[in-house]
């Protein structure tokens, strides 16, 4: 019986037995639509194969290229953000460098994450 289907005969059962079932007809209409979402999960699971390989294959998975440009972005934009604040902030210029480097180093490390 598809999900339209066990909705329509909860919905019939309710009209035809009346307001005093109604607890046990909506209990009765989640638990199969736990059975049922439980049924798909694993079907998505048997999909994907093996649980030792899926595991294996997201570990070794790295960051997507989209994940790298956000990084670059608010790297850049947080790096720019901290230098105009010293500057403007008439702190030490030294400390402009650290920085830079920081944002170098980690999106350095982080692009070349496999």
């Amino acid at each position: 019986m598809s999900t339209g289907d066990e909705l329509r005969a909860a919905v019939g059962a309710r009209r035809d037995l009346g307001p005093d079932y109604e607890d046990a007809i909506v209990e009765s209409f989640l638990e199969k639509m736990g059975q049922e979402v439980d049924r798909r999960v694993d079907e998505r699971l048997a999909a994907l194969g093996p649980k030792g390989k899926n595991k294996d294959v997201a570990k070794r998975q790295g960051p997507s290229d989209g994940q790298r440009l956000a990084l670059a972005i608010v790297s850049l934009a947080l790096g720019t953000v901290v230098t105009l604040a010293v500057i403007f902030g008439g702190k030490e210029m030294w400390v402009i460098a650290p920085i830079w480097i920081g944002v170098v180093m980690l999106n350095g490390i982080f692009g070349n994450r496999n």
